[in-house]
């Protein structure tokens, strides 16, 4: 009956095994992760928090012209060009004005009636860009988006594996829903594993697929699927891997071919004025951008650039300031929409505070998974071996894990090629040296 069971489905050893594993490989990437994840949730109130004193600047009297204030802020920056005029939120606002110089932007706090200087920063330089950098990349570039693409591929298998081993074999709700508090040692730890991973799984989950299309490889893998399904260059309003939500703020305008990630060409900014009087009725849901044309021919766009990605709007506007199109986020396509949702999700935007207030809770969540699993891990520990679930020697055929397992590697590449790396250096090598084979607990 055993074996039968086993051919139906691995068993509790198999699955516990596979956690083992990439619990070893994901904690000190989750535990990174939720830590810089739930710092970024509070971009809105930190920027906010860093932008006061250019919060009330000005006071009554005639504000200078839009143009004159980008001419002010190309002065700060000797050979830079105009990427994106980020229109006030209220009149007594300094201007933020993001020009660029060889790809490299700054952005630069203008006076609105004075025209003075009042602040530069590198835009890679801000505060919360240093943690979606170190969150997404670890500072690394796209070598990082790949590890930390690969972390979050193997924290699915982990979650999933763990409601595998959580799932209650008995009516009891005690351990399963919640933790028994009182009872003291590993069944304690145990508890609190369990039923934290339980609670926070569904979340965790949202958190892992929403970020993939930011990453490098998976990202890169959406948009190829995408091309050849659609039969022509796919423009999207999120970049991938080092480029990942950073200074391609308008791809969905015309960036992918060199609105906002090339310098623009010089040029008169006088229509710029236009172009706010047209936008600024439209109450668009702020920081709204407006950018010049990228090349001869090619319109200005405006759109707004809020974290909630559903309440975005595309614009193009011919040099008179009239609207020549509009898009808005209900016009995209349902891949757009759909990973639309998913990233203002994962950012906490989507729904206010609340959003904010379950990511930061599965965060802690994730942590304490994490940490509990270490001590788990080390009160059981046998002296001078990993500590890992033996493997069977011969383990029956389990025809449900491996459908599993192929589509897992199909949607998650990355996974994949990992896994199959994994097991023929286990096969081949490791089985092979006595010593690794013992202290990894593997089968002879």
């Amino acid at each position: 009956m055993a074996t039968q069971s086993t051919r139906r489905w691995p068993g509790y050893v198999a699955i516990w095994r596979w956690h083992f594993y990439a619990g070893l490989l994901c904690i000190p990437f989750v535990l990174w992760l939720a830590l810089t994840g739930a710092a970024y949730l509070f971009r809105p109130q930190v920027e906010a928090l860093i932008d006061r004193p250019y919060a009330h600047v000005a006071g009554a009297g005639p504000r200078a012209s839009a143009a004159a204030q980008v001419d002010a802020a190309l002065r700060a920056v000797p050979g830079a060009v105009l990427h994106r005029y980020q229109m006030p939120d209220t009149p007594e606002q300094a201007v933020q004005v993001i020009v660029g110089v060889h790809g490299r932007e700054t952005r630069v706090y203008v006076h609105p009636q004075t025209l003075a200087v009042l602040k530069t920063v590198g835009e890679q330089d801000r505060l919360m860009r240093v943690v979606f950098r170190l969150h997404g990349e670890l500072l690394a570039g796209d070598v990082g988006s790949y590890v930390v693409e690969l972390a979050a591929s193997w924290t699915i298998v982990m979650v999933l594996s763990g409601l595998f081993l959580w799932w209650p074999r008995s009516g009891a709700l005690a351990g399963v829903v919640y933790p028994r508090l009182h009872a003291g040692g590993r069944r304690f730890w145990r508890d609190l594993h369990g039923v934290t991973g339980f609670w926070v799984s569904a979340m965790t989950l949202l958190l892992l697929v929403s970020g993939l299309p930011w990453a490098k490889s998976w990202g890169t893998y959406l948009k190829t699927a995408r091309t050849m399904v659609e039969g022509s260059p796919v423009r999207q309003d999120w970049t991938i891997g080092a480029g990942a939500g950073g200074t391609r703020a308008m791809e969905g305008a015309h960036a992918e071919h060199g609105g906002m990630t090339m310098d623009h060409p010089r040029q008169s900014y006088g229509p710029l004025d236009r172009m706010v009087a047209t936008v600024k009725p439209l109450d668009l849901a702020p920081p709204v951008l407006i950018a010049p044309p990228a090349g001869m021919g090619q319109p200005w766009t405006a759109k707004s650039d809020s974290a909630d990605r559903p309440l975005r709007t595309d614009l193009e506007l011919d040099a008179t300031g009239r609207i020549v199109s509009r898009k808005g986020f209900a016009q995209r396509r349902l891949v757009d929409r759909i990973v639309g949702y998913g990233v203002a999700l994962h950012e906490g935007a989507l729904y206010g505070w609340l959003n904010q207030l379950v990511n930061l809770l599965t965060a802690l969540g994730l942590m304490l998974l994490a940490i509990s699993s270490v001590v788990l891990w080390w009160r059981r520990r046998p002296d001078g071996v990993l500590g890992a679930p033996h493997a069977r020697p011969r383990p029956a055929l389990a025809v449900g894990l491996v459908a599993v397992i192929v589509l897992l590697g199909v949607l998650l590449p990355l996974f994949g090629v990992s896994l199959v790396a994994v097991l023929l250096v286990e096969r081949l090598v490791l089985t092979r040296l006595p010593a690794a084979r013992r202290w990894l607990g593997l089968a002879g």
